[in-house]
C-alpha cells in the first residue's frame, strides 16, 4: 500500500469513506460511470452468470452491481455497506434476498455458501487488501469466483485524482484514499488461497473521453481494472 498524499495534485478535503458516501449519495447514481466498472464485469468470458445460484456482493452501496448481476441472471444476492443510506437505497431496488451493514473485511455472512462474491470501487479505500481477500476466500465455496474491479493504481498515480464527488455547493471533497499496485492484489489472494482465472483493464477511450473531456490527455491510459479469483 502506498500513501496517497505523495501522488495528490489537487489537495481537495479528504472525508472518511462513510461520511464521504453518506454526503455523495444524491448524486452518485448520476455521477458514477458504467464505463469505471459494469463495462469490465461484460468483458468477462470465465463467469457464467446465469449459472451462479447465490452471490454476495460486497460493498454493495446503492446496488448498481446488484442490479447488473440480477439483470444477467444471478438467482440470489446477498449485499453488505458500510453506509446505511446507501443501504437504503440499495433496499428499495428490491433485488437483495438480504442486506447487512457491516465491513467488507468482517461481513458476518455464511462462509463457504457462495458461487460468487463481487467487490467493485471499493479496494482504494481499503489500507490492507489483506482481510478482504481472506473475507472473499471464507465466503466461497470451492468453484467459486471473487470478482474484484477497481480504481487502477496506474491511473491515481499518474494523474493525482482520488475518489471524489462534489458538494450542493460545489466544493470538490475527496474520500479517504489508498493506492494498491496490481502485484499487492496478487500477494493478498494468493496468501487467501486464491487462484487468478481473469484480468481485464479499462483504458481512457473516446468513449471516456466523450464523458470526460479533460481526459483527453490520458488517452490510452488504463483506469480500472478488473481481477476474477478462483477459490480452489
Amino acid at each position: 500500500m502506498l500513501e496517497f498524499s505523495q501522488f495528490d495534485r489537487r489537495r481537495y478535503p479528504t472525508v472518511p469513506v462513510r461520511e464521504g458516501y453518506r454526503e455523495w449519495l444524491p448524486s452518485y447514481e448520476t455521477t458514477v460511470e458504467d464505463e469505471m466498472d459494469v463495462v469490465l464485469l461484460a468483458a468477462l468470458e470465465r463467469v457464467p452468470w446465469a449459472s451462479v445460484e447465490r452471490a454476495a456482493d460486497l460493498g454493495c452501496g446503492t446496488g448498481r452491481t446488484g442490479a447488473w448481476l440480477r439483470q444477467h441472471g444471478v438467482a440470489r444476492i446477498d449485499g453488505i455497506d458500510l453506509t446505511p443510506e446507501m443501504l437504503a437505497i440499495a433496499r428499495g431496488r428490491g433485488i437483495y434476498e438480504r442486506l447487512a451493514q457491516a465491513d467488507v473485511a468482517g461481513t458476518g455472512l455464511e462462509g463457504g455458501t457462495y458461487d460468487l462474491v463481487t467487490t467493485c470501487l471499493v479496494d482504494e479505500h481499503l489500507r490492507d487488501l489483506r482481510p478482504l481477500y481472506r473475507e472473499g476466500a471464507r465466503l466461497l465455496r470451492p468453484g467459486g469466483i471473487h470478482v474484484l474491479v477497481g480504481y487502477h493504481p496506474h491511473f491515481i498515480m499518474t494523474t493525482g485524482i482520488p475518489t471524489h464527488f462534489d458538494r450542493r455547493t460545489g466544493e470538490p471533497v475527496a474520500i479517504e484514499t489508498y493506492v494498491h499496485l496490481l502485484s499487492d492484489h496478487v500477494t493478498a489472494a494468493l496468501a487467501a488461497g486464491l487462484s487468478l482465472g481473469e484480468m481485464r483493464e479499462r483504458l481512457v477511450d473516446d468513449r471516456w473521453i466523450a464523458l470526460k473531456p479533460r481526459w483527453a490527455p490520458y488517452r490510452n491510459h488504463p483506469v480500472s481494472f478488473l481481477m476474477a479469483w478462483r477459490k480452489e
